[in-house]
């Protein structure tokens, strides 16, 4: 039985916190997960989380060990059938968009192979959203990207007591867009 091996980047941002409902919808739907996270990330849901829900090593930087006898970035970019990086930040986005390789998320999208899929889940302020800047990272990425798959953020309540634009997509919406990709 095939058994997906999907790669979850957490960044930083409230949405982090439904990372946790996503890799445990991962698991149950018997993919086999491990997990990165930027610093940021680390501040609104913790590594230990991910990792029990996982069962795997959650790694938190580029200088983190790893069973990979590659450099750990290179060994997990090869390692996975797709990566996922759930909430995708607008510090992400323009780092994927910079090739700017400052973090273990960064670092191993830039070393993804071009033939495995990309997937990611903007969130952030409907304000920031809207921002022509970081619209036009994200136009970037997806005219040059053959490999991407954006899942667009929903409408919705944002932490900022503000409603619009920005939410990360519901991990259910995610699951089921990945799934098609695989």
């Amino acid at each position: 039985m095939f058994m997906p091996r999907i790669l979850l980047a957490v960044t930083g941002g409230i949405a982090a916190y439904k990372a946790a409902a996503l890799t445990s919808l991962l698991v149950k739907a018997d993919h086999t997960v491990r997990v990165i996270m930027t610093d940021a990330a680390t501040r609104f849901i913790t590594p230990l989380t991910l990792r029990a829900l996982s069962g795997q090593p959650v790694l938190t930087s580029m200088w983190d060990a790893d069973d990979h006898p590659e450099s750990q970035h290179i060994g997990l970019a090869r390692w996975t059938d797709l990566m996922l990086i759930a909430p995708c930040s607008a510090t992400t986005l323009s780092g994927l968009a910079h090739a700017t390789a400052d973090s273990l998320v960064t670092l191993t999208a830039t070393a993804l192979p071009s033939t495995t899929p990309l997937a990611i889940a903007p969130a952030m302020n409907a304000d920031m959203w809207a921002n022509p800047l970081v619209q036009r990272n994200l136009q970037f990425l997806t005219d040059h990207l053959n490999n991407l798959t954006v899942i667009d953020p929903e409408d919705g309540w944002q932490a900022c007591r503000t409603t619009g634009p920005g939410r990360m997509a519901e991990p259910e919406t995610i699951l089921e867009r990945i799934t098609a990709l695989l």
